[in-house]
């Protein structure tokens, strides 16, 4: 018996044939796919650790061309259908991996927390082979793993479904008692982190505007790209806003940090070469974009929505 993981393993009634229990391979022991397995049933959610008996074999999902799933000929169907999106863990011979939705955001939330693969894994309760299959692969692991991993990337499993990602924020209640701290230059500047996604407000041809940039923040100054005849290239020589947020759905909390500063054009060579070195992205808009605007900002200042105990 050899197993990938997203694979099922199926055990059937030794008299009837019928299926008695089954559950999905979330974890291998040995690497050419041999027993035992880490094995999640599908009628309690719970892993445990399975050496298949005579009763047991593994159902088999194969990939589709075009990065599908569907199921390979096995001795009984499953007792349910397979999962879309569970199988064979590894990109075909020299393929580069191939990622969906869900595998995206998993790998972003990790790396955003600093957590290494085994890290995330063990937190989760799952193999660190299987976790890399979800990154890697356009997968759809179960509601079980998906609950784990959102406990484990402190975030929830709507997030890494990517609900509401054409929502604006903050639908939800307000918080029964809410108030509206300042906050001190320290505590904007470390808000403003070093890069991220943020609006200039700037007065174009058509009137006023604000627009969403890709920013980085090299010592004190902040800067993005943009192209010559575009809207934040309006900003330059005059004075402008530059504002960041954040919005905590759960908490029903928030932040938002305001600078205000005069833009200007980078033209000095060994500048422009020190912000793309220090670029952590290119413009999520695409196309091109080498104009780099820089504002210093004379000030700064900032607010936070906090429970009236705090």
């Amino acid at each position: 018996m050899r197993a990938q993981l997203g694979d099922q393993l199926v055990v059937e009634s030794t008299t009837t044939g019928a299926t008695r229990r089954d559950g999905e391979i979330v974890g291998l022991h040995h690497e050419d796919g041999t027993p035992p397995y880490d094995v999640r049933w599908s009628d309690t959610d719970e892993v445990t650790l399975v050496f298949p008996g005579p009763d047991a074999h593994v159902h088999h999902i194969e990939h589709r061309p075009g990065g599908g799933r569907e199921p390979s000929r096995s001795p009984a169907p499953p007792m349910h259908e397979p999962r879309a999106g569970t199988g064979a863990p590894e990109a075909p011979s020299g393929m580069p991996p191939n990622p969906g939705d869900i595998g995206r955001r998993v790998a972003a939330e990790r790396l955003r927390r600093g957590l290494t693969r085994e890290e995330a894994a063990r937190r989760a309760g799952m193999a660190p082979e299987y976790l890399a299959y979800l990154e890697e692969q356009p997968a759809d692991p179960t509601k079980a793993s998906l609950i784990g991993l959102a406990d484990a990337l402190d975030t929830t499993v709507a997030a890494l479904r990517g609900a509401g990602v054409d929502s604006p924020p903050g639908q939800g209640q307000a918080l029964p008692h809410p108030r509206l701290v300042d906050l001190d230059p320290d505590e904007c500047r470390a808000l403003l982190s070093t890069h991220g996604v943020g609006r200039v407000a700037v007065s174009s041809a058509r009137g006023p505007a604000v627009v969403p940039v890709n920013y980085e923040v090299v010592g004190d100054t902040i800067a993005f790209r943009t192209a010559p005849e575009s809207v934040p290239a309006a900003a330059v020589g005059s004075e402008v806003a530059f504002e960041v947020d954040h919005v905590d759905e759960a908490m029903s909390q928030g932040w938002s940090v305001l600078a205000v500063g005069t833009a200007r054009v980078v033209t000095e060579p060994d500048e422009v070469r020190r912000l793309v070195e220090a670029a952590h992205s290119t413009p999520w808009a695409g196309g091109v974009r080498e104009m780099w605007v820089a504002i210093r900002p004379t000030r700064v200042t900032g607010r936070r929505i906090v429970p009236a105990e705090q």
